[in-house]
């Protein structure tokens, strides 16, 4: 099953870059390739939204790699702890975006 996120920015152009950075990142850590897609961003309020659909590989192996990181949150079910772990690893990133879990 591969996820998908909506990703809110107020600063499009340098989040974007550093999201494709860091997914990048996690291609080469987990092995995959293509591993995932990002849609056309619009914009309202002065926000920027778009959508981030990760490949089944490439989830499944961020859930195998940070699988103990990913553990410790606690949320109610793995698509809530998934989308923490993402949100949290972007910002470490530079990426001062909020994510939404759009399965």
């Amino acid at each position: 099953m591969s996820t998908s996120f909506e990703v809110s920015t107020k600063n499009y152009t340098d989040d974007k870059l550093a999201i494709k950075m860091a997914l990048s990142h996690l291609e080469t850590l987990v092995g995959s390739v293509n591993g995932y897609l990002l849609s056309e961003p619009y914009s309202k309020f002065g926000w920027t939204f778009f959508k981030i659909a990760l490949n089944p590989d490439l989830q499944e192996g961020i859930e195998k790699k940070f699988a103990d990181m990913i553990e410790k949150y606690r949320w109610s079910n793995n698509t809530e702890k998934f989308t923490k772990f993402m949100t949290d690893y972007f910002k470490s990133r530079g990426c001062n975006v909020v994510l939404k879990s759009v399965s």
